[in-house]
């Protein structure tokens, strides 16, 4: 017998409102249909009745997990229509704040993911590291989630050499510990039996759809902007595309440990080799800069994939028009094809395998 099953807009499964609704049969789905927009908030409307820098701090609240992704990508498009350059060191402090972004959101998808599968013990170990990245975070920025580190022709804050060994000495740490992670996700019965051929996005698929991310190169799909097109300094630093080809929710979890591992060369390369210099333009960019009427277009790898922000400037200190394009937008509609033929029970895991940011996405 068929029957409709709803899931969301508010479940215990779900991390942010979403409405999934199930056609099954039994217990296995034959179709799903997923219905989005619970957290509208405006902001692109709001960007245009804003300056420059109130814009700033309000775009790193889009989202809380992925702040500094929003603001940097925003600073950059800025930086694009005014033609402002960023000292060396500033890009370096980006960088590092980005990529510890990275993987703190990495480490929380990762214990969500694992206290869904119920296991709770590997879920307290990585919410422990998470921990170790966030303090850091703080230490750096003052902060734990938005880090206003952020501004127009650089970065706010600097790194002093006692924050700097800490953070390669949590580095230490955390390598250690996500490569033990690692060899436990790959060998535990209890994630196999719950991920392994569950929820599978094929890699025709992931590529018709438009996935993007993590969640495209869980399906062996190679792509990231920080190597087909490098923004800021990423061309400096060596690392590779994670891709991995089972294309199931244990790709999906696999995926975001290997990312880390890559993320931590990153960050040390980008502490051991910091330039000498300025941090940013100051003095050089007044406190409200005034853009040129002008648009400009970045593309970012944001933690969750490609996250696209356009500025049309009018030539005063305000914009004329702000466009936010979010990595959820392009990987929520690989949900219903990777919901087909799998057990109601695995549904919540499915939806949250994309990691989906729908406060990002609505906006």
């Amino acid at each position: 017998m068929s029957y409709i099953v709803p899931i969301g807009p508010y479940h215990p499964a779900l991390e942010e409102p979403v409405h999934a609704r199930l056609y099954v049969e039994g217990e296995v789905i034959k179709e799903a249909k997923v219905f989005i927009g619970y957290n509208h908030r405006g902001i692109e409307k709001l960007a245009t009745q804003k300056n420059i820098i109130q814009t700033l701090v309000m775009v790193e609240r889009v989202c809380g997990i992925c702040s500094h992704s929003h603001a940097w990508t925003y600073a950059m498009a800025v930086e694009g229509c005014a033609g402002i350059e960023v000292p060396k060191r500033g890009e370096y402090i980006r960088v590092i704040v980005g990529e510890l972004e990275r993987l703190h959101s990495h480490y929380l998808w990762l214990g969500i993911a694992l206290h869904l599968i119920g296991h709770d013990s590997l879920f307290m170990h990585t919410w422990d590291d998470r921990e170790a990245i966030m303090d850091i975070l703080e230490e750096i920025s003052g902060n734990r989630v938005n880090y206003g580190m952020i501004t127009i022709g650089g970065a706010r804050r600097d790194i002093s050499d006692e924050t700097r060994r800490n953070t390669l000495a949590m580095l230490d740490k955390i390598e250690e510990s996500i490569l033990r992670i690692r060899d436990m996700l790959l060998t535990d019965k209890t994630v196999a039996l719950r991920t392994q051929g569950v929820g599978v996005l094929t890699t025709e698929d992931a590529i018709r759809i438009g996935a993007n991310g993590p969640h495209a190169r869980a399906s062996n799909v190679p792509i990231d902007v920080r190597k087909d097109s490098p923004y800021s300094c990423y061309e400096d630093f060596e690392f590779e595309k994670a891709v991995f080809p089972t294309c199931d929710v244990f790709s999906r979890v696999v995926i975001r440990v290997l990312e880390s591992v890559e993320s931590i060369k990153i960050v040390r390369q980008a502490l051991e080799n910091l330039p000498a210099g300025k941090i940013n333009n100051d003095g050089a960019v007044p406190k409200l800069p005034k853009v040129p009427v002008a648009e400009y277009m970045v593309r970012y790898e944001a933690p969750r994939g490609q996250l696209t922000y356009k500025v049309v400037t009018d030539g005063k200190v305000g914009n004329k028009r702000v466009s936010i394009h979010v990595p959820t937008f392009r990987n929520a509609p690989t949900i219903p094809t990777m919901l087909r033929e799998n057990s109601v029970a695995d549904a919540g895991l499915i939806i949250a395998s994309i990691d989906p940011c729908f406060s990002c996405m609505d906006r």
